[in-house]
């Protein structure tokens, strides 16, 4: 069978079983379970009303409780045994991770990139949406800054492993050494603590048209009224930035901030492709992928970590978006 063919057949049952599902629900609910007859037909009404959203909740439910919960709990109980999978050891794996100075490390550095690259990224964002919204060619510039999001991970980290190349004529930053007279070519990358700071400047060239549209977004939408006050009471622009707008967005701020922290948690891509988790640069994913083929349980172990580092940013952007939704 041709996959264009197969696709096609897949939308068709896909679509029609949704719509035979809600309407066979419906008939079941409204003439069998809760029919609109007898002595109080108006009780059974307001029954089947409380129950159709969960009937139709249920599909979107089981979805996620299959591919989203079981896989959860059935990573931790996968993590509680040994790496052949047939003795269980408990809490084992999270003992000999916390023993293991190659996780310890790849701790530090995932903390290092939530403190860097969120921070980074949303200052440049907001600051690249106030200044392009001043200029007459502002649409021109968003376009160019925005761009990167478009590339890959791995296609952005290649391009930037060409920038970082030990090699004056291939690599930018050697080749303003050379230009400026220094000595030999180096590797950017090999450099201990400091290549951390050089793969985090991939995804803040990353992330920063992604803050700079939404943040954009919120500054636009700031009322003139405010900003007119404040230029009638004297205020220059410095001070209608940080003290009128700045605090006026402050949710939209956190939010991106937030948004781009779970991002950072997740991030695999670029240290894989640049560096393979070499040269100090181990981050968590990184550090479960070197476990994945040969203990598995160890890797498990890491990703229940990761989720338990990720979690609390989630729960805490929920609410904040909830809050700014109010």
């Amino acid at each position: 069978m041709s996959p264009l063919l197969q696709g096609a057949i897949t939308i068709v049952l896909g679509v029609g079983g949704c719509v035979a599902y809600f309407y066979l629900s419906n008939i079941l609910l409204d003439t069998v379970i809760f029919p609109a007859r007898g002595r109080d037909p108006g009780r059974n009404i307001n029954r089947a009303n409380m129950v159709r959203p969960w009937l139709f909740l249920a599909p979107a439910i089981f979805a996620a409780g299959l591919y989203l919960a079981y896989p959860v709990f059935g990573s931790f109980y996968r993590s509680l045994f040994n790496r052949d999978g047939n003795q269980f050891i408990g809490a084992g794996n999270y003992f000999a991770l916390w023993g293991d100075p190659a996780f310890r490390r790849a701790l530090l550095n995932n903390f290092l990139w939530v403190l860097v690259v969120p921070a980074a990224a949303t200052f440049l964002g907001l600051l690249a949406a106030q200044l392009t919204d001043r200029l007459r060619w502002g649409n021109i510039a968003k376009s160019l800054i925005f761009m990167p999001m478009a590339i890959s991970f791995v296609g952005a980290s290649l391009i930037w492993k060409f920038v970082y190349a030990n090699n004056s004529q291939i690599g930018l930053i050697n080749a303003i050494r050379a230009w400026l007279g220094f000595g030999a070519p180096i590797d950017p990358l090999q450099i201990p603590f400091w290549n951390n700071f050089f793969l985090m400047v991939i995804l803040i060239w990353i992330q920063t048209g992604f803050a700079m549209v939404i943040l954009s977004a919120a500054l636009r939408g700031i009322p003139e009224e405010t900003v007119e006050a404040a230029v009638i009471d004297g205020a220059n622009p410095f001070q209608i930035f940080f003290r009128i707008k700045v605090p006026q967005i402050m949710p939209t701020i956190m939010v991106v901030w937030t948004t781009i922290t779970i991002l950072v948690l997740k991030i695999f891509d670029i240290v894989y492709t640049t560096t393979g988790g070499n040269f100090g640069t181990q981050i968590l994913p990184s550090y479960m992928m070197s476990y994945m083929f040969r203990d598995d349980g160890r890797a498990t172990a890491v990703a229940m970590v990761i989720m338990v580092v990720v979690l609390p940013v989630m729960v805490w952007n929920i609410v904040q978006a909830r809050k700014e939704l109010r």
